[in-house]
């Protein structure tokens, strides 16, 4: 076991296939894609008219309706990619969310907003899951977690850039930017293989890509719920902490102006290194739970500061804690690459695509609660009551999970 576990340059550079770096590229895009409403909901609204003071709420309101687009677009994609194939998946999902944000440059309302936002979403619930799965199946169990941890640290950088180019040029050009991107990115994609383990299963007899397969044992649906909670801090952190950092660092004590864009910058240059580190001390320990616990912890510890010691600070202590909290949510690959492990050849697109996305969608029920919460007690601790709630459920999760590390994917659901 020792030598499967040491970190060795040589099964690393074994990771680097053609099909893990198109799917890191494909990621990228993904995550730009997906995070540039955040980083351009400010500009956008106050061009379309809507006043200071409204632009928290509606814009809760459209990110909503991205994430049911991403929640929606989780099943149809993931039980596609069990029926279809991966590589189907990652074609369609790619053409979909790249057409919606070229029009969401063209946007003229907040009806138009909404709709375009929620078929964006549709598109990009794809990517990830399909990727992931893609690339567990093509690599050995021994280098598999060097490929999603490229997959994942390549592609968190894509909000990077949406923050860059958000800073650099028009709100318009930003989601110009990234349709033509994705666009391009279909060239790349012409060339994948599809997995072998899929062509194997598709001519068995196990049924495939079926959603509610997920929950005909309690024990197997006991395992996709526990898979789904122990991410939940990672989009608790983007979400809220970071997507609404410059509402919440004012309330919170921060001297000093904060903006969206230079939160999720901040985030996202930590969520990089995390994915890269959690990786790295996973393949190390041996164990998924034990890296994902590692980074859960460095969450918990950085949600505490930042309701109780940033009063009276300059801004650029706010960022600084924004990265530390994007490098603890960095388990990210991890997550996927647990999720794409507990399930079998028939199931793994449909769980590991739609897991994400119920992820993802948590930042819907976690909104609301927010709106909801903010009279009564204050937008501080009423954020800071649902990371309560959502670090119990992720402790929860991941007592519930089984360890996966190294484990053979050749194998099916009854």
């Amino acid at each position: 076991m020792a030598n499967d576990t040491q970190l060795s340059w040589t099964d690393f550079k074994q990771a680097l296939t053609p099909t893990v770096l198109v799917a890191a590229l494909g990621y990228f895009v993904d995550i730009y894609d997906l995070l540039l409403f955040g980083v351009v909901r400010e500009p956008s609204l106050r061009a379309l008219g809507i006043p200071e003071s409204q632009t928290l709420s509606v814009g809760v309101t459209l990110d909503n309706f991205q994430q049911a687009g991403l929640l929606v677009g989780g099943v149809l994609w993931g039980t596609l990619g069990d029926k279809k194939g991966r590589l189907s998946v990652l074609y369609g999902s790619i053409l979909m969310y790249s057409l919606a944000n070229l029009a969401n440059a063209f946007v003229t309302n907040i009806p138009m907003y909404k709709g375009l936002r929620f078929v964006a979403g549709v598109g990009l619930a794809g990517e990830l899951g399909a990727a992931i799965t893609l690339v567990s199946e093509v690599l050995s169990p021994r280098v598999r977690g060097y490929g999603t941890t490229i997959v994942a640290t390549v592609g968190v950088c894509g909000a990077v850039a949406a923050a860059l180019v958000a800073k650099l040029t028009t709100w318009q050009t930003a989601y110009i930017v990234g349709g033509m991107l994705g666009l391009s990115l279909l060239l790349l994609r012409v060339k994948m293989a599809e997995s072998g383990f899929f062509e194997k299963a598709s001519h068995g007899g196990a049924s495939r890509g079926n959603f509610f397969a997920l929950f005909a044992t309690p024990e197997r649906a006991a395992r996709y719920v526990a898979c789904i909670l122990v991410a939940v801090p990672i989009w608790y952190v983007v979400g809220l902490l970071v997507k609404y950092g410059n509402k919440l660092a004012p309330v919170v004590g921060v001297q000093g102006p904060v903006t969206a864009a230079d939160c999720i910058l901040w985030c996202y240059a930590g969520l990089a290194l995390g994915d890269l580190c959690s990786g790295l001390v996973s393949q190390q320990l041996g164990s998924r739970r034990r890296a994902m616990l590692a980074f859960m912890s460095i969450v918990a510890v950085g949600n505490g500061l930042y309701f109780v010691a940033l009063r009276g600070l300059p801004a650029e202590a706010f960022l600084a804690l924004c990265f530390v909290l994007g490098t603890g949510a960095g388990y990210w690959a991890m997550f996927m690459q647990t999720t794409a492990e507990q399930f079998g050849t028939n199931l793994r697109a449909t769980a590991t695509t739609t897991a994400s996305n119920f992820v993802r969608a948590t930042v819907i029920p976690m909104g609301l609660a927010m709106k909801w919460l903010e009279p009564t007690y204050g937008l501080d601790k009423a954020v800071a009551l649902i990371g309560v709630v959502v670090a119990v459920g992720s402790i929860a999760g991941l007592l519930m999970l089984r360890e996966t590390f190294g484990r053979s994917l050749e194998f099916v659901e009854e």
